[in-house]
């Protein structure tokens, strides 16, 4: 008997969301078979079956979140397989089952609540005790959120209506409270007339090339900063993040060196980002590592907007819905298609010059008609 532990899916993850099951207990599987999807950050993936032989016990249901290391099923390999270097034969009983867990009122925490250090001080500057919190983490383990949620008194609410939050959103959800935490931004926008633009223009591949040419006037907004180390990266490639919204939440697909591949590749390599977003098969490589990121959120609406910077990264583009306007030409008042552009930063290590110098160059490029 062979107990399954999720395994590590790479780049720094911790944990994963069940999403379905592909076999059931008294199933027999076969070596590499999928056992179950699993969700993480960002992507399904798919968890094959190390071994062949009977599925005896599964531990996790759909929905459930498993630590890397976490148990997913037990599995009673088929006779003749190597069960180990014990000599005899062992038997193939399955232990009892550990005795369910005692109930415990709605609310009420473990008396010994797993917590790191850091929300355990969090709850003590709130007030509030980890005992009356019910841990919604890896393994019963209560997080910042949960500690945060009781002291403003809603976990004692009546919980119908609720739903949990989960996979991409929550994701997202403590991506954009770390970057609450951390970083100072600052934003500074401008317009760019694009009224020489050709019809036939690419309006992504514009955009592009218009950071890259940002990069090349400003490079410290190309970097990743550390503040625990009190370090920073700035790249000599440009790996741009693009904010693709979708149903299950955001998503940021990178486009990889796009200052390095021709215009052809990169419009390929942007439309197979989009098409993996769409049916969620997205690989993790191609969400991690982005440099610099762009929100083209005009195309949904609005035109000005002050954007998150997720760390490390230390800056974001944002671009808004163009619209005609009534502007100053060659001493006569035209109408012209203005779109709106800003740089938000991270003003602990951008400075208002660079951002600026930054913006000025990206504006300049996106003038251009050519």
């Amino acid at each position: 008997m062979k107990t399954f532990t999720l395994p590590d899916l790479g780049e720094g993850l911790q944990e994963a969301e069940i999403v379905t099951w592909h076999v059931g207990e008294g199933d027999h599987v076969v070596a590499d078979q999928p056992l179950v999807s699993v969700e993480t950050e960002k992507a399904v993936v798919e968890v094959p079956s190390p071994w062949s032989g009977r599925v005896v016990r599964v531990f996790a249901a759909t929905g459930d979140t498993v630590a890397v290391g976490g148990d997913l099923v037990e599995i009673e390999e088929e006779a003749g397989e190597d069960t180990g270097t014990v000599v005899g034969q062992v038997s193939a009983a399955a232990p009892p089952p550990p005795p369910p867990p005692r109930p415990r009122p709605p609310g009420q925490g473990s008396p010994l609540a797993k917590a790191l250090p850091a929300v355990r001080a969090l709850a003590r500057d709130l007030g509030v005790d980890l005992a009356g919190v019910t841990p919604t983490g890896a393994q019963g383990q209560i997080t910042r959120e949960d500690v945060e949620a009781a002291s403003q008194g809603l976990l004692g609410r009546d919980g119908a209506g609720w739903e949990p939050v989960r996979g991409v959103r929550r994701a997202m959800a403590r991506n954009m409270t770390a970057s609450g935490r951390a970083v100072v931004p600052a934003t500074i926008m401008d317009d760019a007339d694009i009224g020489d633009w050709p019809e036939e223009a690419d309006v992504m591949m514009r955009l592009v090339r218009a950071i890259a040419a940002g990069v090349a006037a400003s490079p410290g907004l190309n970097a990743w900063y550390d503040a625990a180390g009190d370090r920073i990266l700035v790249h000599s490639e440009v790996h741009l993040g693009i904010a693709v919204d979708a149903e299950d939440g955001l998503f940021v697909p990178v486009l990889n060196d796009i200052t390095g591949r021709s215009e052809d590749d990169l419009k390929r390599g942007l439309e197979a980002l989009k098409a993996a977003v769409r049916s969620r098969q997205i690989p993790l490589e191609h969400l991690r590592g982005q440099t610099i990121t762009l929100s083209n959120f005009g195309t949904l609406g609005g035109r000005h907007a002050h954007l998150v910077v997720v760390p490390p990264q230390v800056a974001i583009v944002g671009i808004g819905r163009a619209a005609p306007a009534v502007v100053p030409r060659d001493g006569e008042a035209v109408v012209r298609t203005i779109l709106p552009v800003s740089i938000t930063f991270d003003h602990r290590v951008v400075t208002g010059g660079e951002a600026a110098r930054f913006l000025g160059a990206l504006v300049e490029d996106l003038r251009k008609g050519g």
